[in-house]
């Protein structure tokens, strides 16, 4: 008898594990802890793609990252896209997301520093430029338009607009301003010949072969350049990829492409 009753409580083991496998099989399937998606300002394209292929080179994550212009990825992070990481290239696109409530506050940091420059295409007879108040930025524009990202929204071109106000030379070109969606694609613009100076970032110069920075504005002439970095989920993926960006390999990467790590 007793054999009997050890042989039903067996069955009834059996049974109750078959009733939680059929529940667990039932549930949706979670997202793969193993993928990390990140939002960043376009300015960082190249470096962060190195840093991410280095990072997947020991760790079994895969690194999603998505570039745009700052405002771009906030207001798409503001209306709950599945970024697991959001950095950006000033305060204010963060401060945004900050009184939304979305992003994870305390993990937030200031991760880089930038300075911007005046380019042309790489075959222009413009040279040797000093960006202050007696700058003729108009007459050397003549036609011809400076691509900047837009200043109402793009940070590189809010950064622009504050310096050559600060400097007095913003009315003298406002009209002429050919507005691009981000800091790259004004790049591009004058990589094309398509306008005959642009205001960019150092870092984004530097990348290009097509055209030559031909001066720098005053550090003084505008707020300082920070990109803050944050978690927009809690997730020890996103945590980790999120430390190692402030790691000793990352601000290799990022010293490469001229920027400055805080």
């Amino acid at each position: 008898m007793k054999a009997k009753l050890l042989g039903i409580e067996g069955m009834g083991t059996v049974l109750a594990i078959g009733l939680m496998l059929l529940t667990v099989a039932g549930q949706p399937a979670r997202a793969q802890p193993g993928n990390v998606t990140v939002f960043a300002a376009a300015s960082t394209t190249n470096a962060l793609t190195d840093i991410a292929r280095l990072y997947e080179k020991d760790y079994p994550v895969t690194i999603h990252l998505s570039f745009a212009s700052s405002s771009t990825l906030a207001k798409q992070i503001g209306n709950r896209a599945p970024a697991d990481i959001f950095l950006s290239a000033n305060p204010k696109w963060m401060n945004y997301l900050v009184e939304k409530e979305i992003i994870v506050t305390e993990s937030r940091r200031n991760l880089l520093g930038n300075s911007l420059v005046l380019i042309v295409p790489k075959d222009s007879h413009v040279d040797g430029l000093q960006v202050d108040a007696g700058l003729d930025l108009a007459g050397i524009l003549g036609d011809g338009r400076l691509c900047m990202g837009d200043p109402d929204h793009v940070p590189a071109g809010m950064y622009g607009k504050n310096a050559m106000k600060h400097l007095g030379l913003w009315d003298a070109v406002a009209e002429k301003i050919a507005r691009a969606k981000d800091v790259r694609a004004a790049l591009v613009l004058v990589e094309r010949g398509e306008c005959p100076l642009g205001q960019v970032y150092a870092t984004d110069a530097a990348i290009s072969s097509k055209v030559r920075v031909v001066a720098h504005f005053p550090e003084d002439s505008h707020p300082s350049i920070v990109y803050p970095a944050v978690l927009v989920k809690q997730s020890p993926s996103a945590r980790s990829f999120l430390d190692f960006l402030q790691s000793e390999p990352a601000a290799r990467v990022f010293e490469k492409y001229g920027f400055r790590v805080h």
